[in-house]
């Protein structure tokens, strides 16, 4: 059984719905939550990192770099997790939501009488986490609102479901295989037992529908038969 995981489609009506709720979220007291839960989603399905390992992070372990290859910015992320220290580099589409988790401001609520007061708190730190907050309940309701709670088989999606969706998206586009495994730190084996095996860019319908070249027919040579040695009379002449 494949892992949870959204489709391209799915995926792009998840952070539009995500996005939407930060601009205008239904309950202004929890916009800075409803802003952090956008670039969550924009991380992780550009990352592939863990949940876990996701909360871990802090500013330090992260920096924006040029690919050389591709020349467009990512992220080169040290990543402390279920492998020990490893390391992840990201899509270029995860540089803009780290900007804005690193430039936003996270409001500091002071009870005060009858309402709460908040006070603008600095810049992160670079020992700060990347995701302080608690935004599943959050995450919960907006999968409920899209009808995107269950997968088509009724399993229930979670924010690990962004994990298998990177590892997804990226094989459909084509990426090796041993490469996405390296990144996200697990095994080609999990890669094509839990989260590929539903794909059908997986299998190659060239290599699939190849054919044997059939040779052309030739018609048997039939050997011809040894002609007899030529008789030789060693006898001489005839006597009359």
């Amino acid at each position: 059984m494949h892992r949870p995981w959204f489709s391209p489609a799915e995926y792009k009506q998840l952070y539009e719905a995500t996005r939407q709720n930060a601009k205008e979220p239904k309950n202004p007291y929890f916009r800075w939550e409803a802003e952090q839960l956008h670039d969550f989603v924009l991380f992780m399905g550009n990352t592939g990192l863990r949940p876990d390992e996701a909360k871990q992070l802090q500013h330090r372990d992260v920096t924006i770099a040029e690919d050389p290859e591709s020349r467009q910015r990512i992220l080169e992320i040290e990543v402390r997790g279920k492998c020990g220290i490893g390391w992840c580099k990201s899509m270029p589409g995860a540089v803009k939501p780290y900007e804005r988790l690193r430039e936003r401001l996270k409001p500091i609520r002071v009870k005060g009488e009858g309402k709460d007061v908040e006070a603008v708190a600095k810049l992160p730190a670079p020992t700060d986490l990347l995701f302080p907050g608690n935004y599943l309940k959050m995450f919960n309701n907006l999968l409920d609102d899209q009808n995107l709670k269950l997968d088509r088989d009724g399993k229930p999606r979670t924010a690990y479901s962004l994990r298998p969706t990177y590892i997804c998206i990226r094989l459909m586009e084509g990426a090796d295989v041993y490469a996405i495994a390296k990144n996200c730190c697990t095994s080609v084996e999990m890669i094509e037992k839990f989260h590929a095996a539903h794909i059908k860019t997986t299998l190659d319908a060239s290599v699939i529908n190849s054919r044997k070249v059939k040779r052309p027919h030739r018609a048997r040579k039939v050997p011809r038969a040894a002609e007899p040695p030529p008789f030789h009379d060693n006898r001489g002449p005839t006597a009359r």
